[in-house]
């Protein structure tokens, strides 16, 4: 017998429950400096960064900002610098990784304005792998993913 009516097929179109399995992922826990200030910095990223730490020596500490340049306008920096590279103006916080020693990343004040509230994950990706920045400040970011303006 087939169905004649909207109501003949209703049990048979009702939306099923998506497996736990098809769910979409869910966000990467995001740390934040052990003051609990800074930027977040996901589990991936922590990793990488406690790793590159380790390769780069004693003394380095991680400096994070922002310059003119880059595709819309703006564009994120990060390099390691020696200890004595901190000016006196910058924020600096501890971040604890852990599987990791701590490190240190300092931002300097007109940077931290444009990332404040920032998340930088790491993808090991072969296409669009390495740091991303999801910056709530920005108001256009380009495909590059290391540009931005506000």
């Amino acid at each position: 017998m087939t169905p004649n009516t909207a109501t003949d097929l209703a049990p048979t179109m009702e939306p099923q429950a998506a497996p736990a399995a098809q769910a979409a992922p869910a966000a990467p826990a995001a740390h934040t400096a052990k003051d609990g200030k800074g930027i977040l910095i996901t589990e991936p990223a922590m990793k990488q960064l406690g790793s590159l730490m380790q390769q780069q020596g004693e003394g380095k500490i991680l400096r994070v900002g922002v310059r003119s340049g880059g595709c819309s306008g703006m564009s994120y920096t990060m390099d390691f610098v020696d200890s004595p590279d901190i000016r006196s103006d910058d924020e600096q916080y501890t971040y604890e990784p852990t599987e990791a020693p701590s490190f240190q990343v300092i931002c300097d004040p007109k940077s931290l304005l444009y990332i404040y509230g920032m998340q930088l994950d790491f993808s090991s990706a072969l296409i669009g792998g390495g740091f991303n920045f999801t910056n709530p400040n920005a108001t256009q970011t380009c495909g590059c993913g290391s540009s931005f303006a506000v």
